[in-house]
């Protein structure tokens, strides 16, 4: 599942550059989390443009029979997660992204190189 997994994110990170998403990191979680395999954050430069970059990877991932299970926070557009469950999506706006610093929380993840592919 770890491979797959790795497939979607780095799916997810490849949509995110095409539509012009902001310092993409892909984050290996599997061995310090339960819930997921990796987390993939972006931003984007307006809440328009985050809420494109997160229907961009909803339409790209449901062309390859990848549902969703789980959206929150696309009204507002400022911190929109997407959770495909063993991929965990955050799309921010800058400002946001800065304030919750996730990679910091998350800092004992292994960092992947989202150009690996």
């Amino acid at each position: 599942m770890l491979a797959e997994s790795r497939q979607i994110a780095m799916k997810i990170a490849k949509t995110i550059d095409d539509k012009k998403g902001q310092d993409i990191a892909v984050l290996n979680i599997q061995s310090i989390s339960s819930f997921a395999d990796y987390f993939v954050i972006a931003h984007g430069t307006s809440t328009r443009h985050a809420k494109a970059i997160a229907d961009e990877i909803i339409f790209k991932l449901a062309e390859d029979g990848i549902p969703l299970d789980h959206k929150e926070g696309h009204d507002n557009g400022t911190w929109i997660l997407l959770d495909y469950l063993t991929v965990v999506v955050h799309i921010f706006i800058e400002e946001e992204r800065h304030f919750y610093n996730l990679e910091r929380v998350w800092k004992d993840a292994i960092f992947e190189d989202p150009d690996s592919l």
